[in-house]
């Protein structure tokens, strides 16, 4: 198991796609919270198993259950770190530049 550290930008990701989502349908926010909550537990365990990114910065994606979100990821040697909460048709690679 490798402990899994989740970026501010990635951080503020969840916590817009949650409130965007409870604003239109109400509950909804929590069932995204639940389902990336899952991915993230997923990625600490496993942490190979999301799948590796073609281009570069060398990253992972894991797809959120449910919702049109990735977890973006990159495995470093002491853990898994989120770089972005991404949507699946909004904006590719536009965390790209994060460290």
């Amino acid at each position: 198991m490798k402990p899994l550290q989740v970026s501010e930008p990635a951080s503020r990701e969840l916590a817009e796609a949650v409130r965007w989502y409870e604003e239109r349908r109400p509950g909804w926010g929590a069932k995204l919270f639940g389902a990336v909550s899952r991915a993230f537990d997923l990625i600490e365990r496993y942490p190979e198993i999301g799948s590796p990114r073609k281009r570069r910065p060398a990253a992972r994606q894991l797809a959120v259950r449910g919702f049109p979100y990735f977890v973006v990821y990159r495995s470093r040697s002491d853990d898994s770190y989120v770089v972005a909460l991404a949507h699946t048709s909004r904006r590719p690679g536009y965390w790209k530049e994060r460290p």
